[in-house]
């Protein structure tokens, strides 16, 4: 019994200290990978703003949203700009969502 519950604490240690050992890793390639990341994010949300603009139907707060992003790595805030430029895309797929959706709904409308 002694032996049994020996083995089970050394085997709770050794996978607490891969758990631990991984996300360490996996923070520090995070942090190096930030500025890449907001390059992504912002290439993605720039290319739904270009479709949005397209439709013709580009929102205000998508360009505000794209411009904080910028000034946020422009101060190395990759984090913030990562989170703008998320924010950018959604505004984006919304716009166009709504502009595709209306091409199409006033056609359901009842004239009366």
């Amino acid at each position: 019994m002694n032996n049994t519950v020996s083995s089970k604490a050394r085997w709770r240690v050794l996978w607490l200290a891969l758990i631990l050992w991984l996300l360490g890793s996996t923070a520090s390639v995070v942090a190096a990978g930030s500025e890449s990341e907001f390059k992504s994010a912002y290439a993605t949300a720039e290319a739904a703003e270009k479709e949005a603009g397209r439709l013709r139907n580009q929102w205000t707060v998508t360009e505000a949203a794209l411009t904080k992003a910028k000034k946020a790595a422009e101060k190395n805030d990759f984090d913030s700009a990562i989170e703008f430029s998320m924010e950018a895309e959604r505004l984006a797929k919304a716009s166009i969502f709504q502009a595709t959706s209306e091409k199409e709904a006033w056609k359901n409308l009842e004239i009366r």
